[in-house]
């Protein structure tokens, strides 16, 4: 039986009301940066593109670390204002939270993505010199987020661990889709941009989050991530691709635990 890669990867299709899932997040987001006052920063250049922003979520007392997340949408849709509820959790916990957007495609390619994101990481780090860096993003920000984690990526701040959600993590399967019409994937590129055919970077751990309900894609992805690096993966019972990430905004959730025990 042939597969067809774009039912695979296929996620609102999938999801009861997942229409309605973009509007809310905007809204919870747009709510969070009003209500954060001053303790936030908003679009912080990292480089001269447009895109090439991040917002700043502070603590009311001095940062223990800086959580970076990574926003989702295969590369091709969405930004950093949509989500910047869930750095809720990470503020309870005394953690500055850095969110960026970065070019999409077409006019961007995915290795492009990555070194922006490397960008990012340098530049919101250096906002907060000596503490620790945690990673982590969701879906095609959780790719991204694996990114920061592989050792053949040369970057000016290593993060102490990464937390890819949902993340694509081989891309090699979205060479047979029609979201590559847009993303312009090459083989070779395909291969060098997967974070399951890197290591793991020495001295960063990481731990693989994905939601129980997702599609079979999904589940296979991190489990291929969690054997590629030999670290742990949490299947989130109940959670699909969209609410996967809910528990960055609850300080005490399983998925906060995952992101700063330890570190």
């Amino acid at each position: 039986m042939t597969m067809d890669h774009d039912r695979a990867y296929a996620n609102g299709a999938f999801i009861a009301g997942a229409d309605s899932y973009p509007p809310r997040w905007e809204a919870a987001a747009r709510a969070f940066r009003a209500a954060l006052g001053p303790c936030a920063r908003l679009a912080l250049p990292y480089g001269p593109q447009d895109r090439q922003r991040f917002d700043l979520f502070l603590p009311e007392t001095q940062p223990r670390g800086l959580l970076v997340f990574v926003h989702g949408g295969y590369w091709m849709a969405f930004g950093r204002e949509s989500w910047s509820h869930l750095a809720a959790g990470a503020l309870a916990r005394g953690w500055a939270c850095a969110m960026p957007s970065y070019t999409l495609a077409p006019a961007a390619t995915i290795p492009a993505m990555t070194q922006e994101i490397a960008h990012a990481l340098a530049t919101a780090s250096a906002q907060m010199p000596g503490l620790p860096l945690v990673v982590t993003g969701h879906s095609a920000g959780g790719h991204l987020a694996a990114r920061m984690g592989c050792t053949d990526l040369s970057l000016a701040i290593q993060p102490a661990r990464v937390v890819p959600i949902s993340p694509l993590a081989d891309l090699t399967p979205l060479l047979h889709s029609r979201m590559n019409d847009t993303l312009g994937l090459t083989p070779q590129d395909a291969r060098a941009e997967s974070p399951a055919l890197h290591a793991l970077r020495p001295g960063t751990s990481a731990h693989i989050w994905v939601g129980g309900q997702e599609r079979p894609a999904f589940l296979w992805q991190a489990r291929a991530l969690s054997e590629a690096w030999g670290c742990p993966w949490t299947v989130a019972p109940g959670r699909h691709h969209f609410d996967v990430i809910d528990g960055l905004a609850d300080p005490a959730s399983p998925l906060c635990a995952a992101c700063f025990d330890g570190i």
